[in-house]
């Protein structure tokens, strides 16, 4: 197992010294220019910012980029997550799902990633509220392709089953977060890899004309045996892309990093994931489950086409 060891314990690990990303340049450098100075002029927001994403030049460069609806804080308390966390949230915003498509408009965006907080406080965990954002961003944008990263909506395979019938959608994904050993440990108790194994696989099973997507961290205490076990697991419930990425704890108050896989870690797991039938995989660092996800579908489409010719 390659990795890179913190000295101490409980102290916060400085980042190696291959946490660096690269500025666009020429054509690339202009496109992310451009989406940069639209979401300045119309005061629009997105994960990327907010999140200081370490991978916004490359996705904004690519006319890629993700938002987040249903709220700014979240019913679950993950010990991963830098999402606020509160026991009865807000009402929805009844306007949102036309801001959201009016955003994606002026931005000029060839992928959208929308992505939710948990709202276990409403009946069907919010999935009528992501049904509708959708759907206008759909009617507003229609060359845009969509990506949805899901909660696991309780596990509730009705509300699912709501969401996805006759849903203009070109992504499904929803993230395990972590190896199944560490649940208990690192997500909310009402989350777990099994819970949420169901939802992609259910989502496959009413949909299979979607491809779906799932994420892992690593850094959090996982062996690098429990990883491919992980990613057996997803390729089982026919999840067809995987991205792999480092987990950086948002403050000391959060999960500690246990480890900093080395580069070349990752990309043994990006080449395990082909060999295990994934369509298309994104591993290494800097990776968010988001990344390049305009990219990662249109590379998977693109397989698909050619394995039917």
């Amino acid at each position: 197992m390659t990795v890179r060891k913190l000295t101490m314990a409980g102290e916060r690990p400085r980042l190696p010294e291959w946490f660096r990303t690269r500025l666009p340049s020429g054509q690339l450098l202009d496109s992310f220019n451009e989406t940069k100075n639209t979401v300045t002029d119309h005061m629009l927001h997105t994960v990327c910012q907010e999140a200081r994403c370490p991978n916004i030049h490359e996705c904004w460069a690519e006319k890629d980029a993700t938002f987040m609806i249903a709220g700014q804080e979240c019913t679950r308390g993950c010990r991963f997550c830098a999402v606020g966390t509160i026991k009865t949230p807000p009402p929805l915003d009844v306007d949102e799902p036309e801001h959201l498509a009016q955003a994606v408009d002026q931005m000029g965006l060839r992928h959208a990633v929308i992505t939710v907080v948990n709202r276990d406080d409403l009946d069907d965990s919010g999935a009528s509220h992501y049904k509708a954002c959708l759907q206008k961003v759909r009617s507003q944008c229609p060359d845009v392709t969509l990506e949805l990263l899901c909660s696991d909506l309780n596990g509730d395979l009705e509300a699912l089953a709501s969401l996805l019938d006759n849903l203009s959608l070109e992504v499904f994904a929803h993230n395990v977060e972590c190896v199944p050993r560490l649940d208990k440990t690192v997500r909310d108790a009402r989350a777990s890899f099994s819970t949420s194994i169901s939802i992609l696989k259910e989502a496959k099973r009413l949909r299979p004309d979607i491809i779906t997507k799932s994420s892992i961290m690593v850094g959090l205490g996982e062996t690098d045996d429990e990883i491919t076990e992980a990613m057996k697991l997803l390729r089982e419930a026919d999840v067809d892309l995987i991205t792999i990425g480092q987990y950086l704890a948002p403050s000391s108050k959060h999960h500690p990093v246990v480890r900093f896989p080395e580069p070349n870690q990752f990309e043994k797991w990006g080449k395990e994931a082909i060999e295990l039938g994934f369509l298309g995989q994104a591993c290494g660092p800097l990776v968010r489950s988001s990344y390049r996800a305009g990219h990662l579908f249109r590379d998977a489409a693109a397989r698909l086409t050619n394995a039917t010719e």
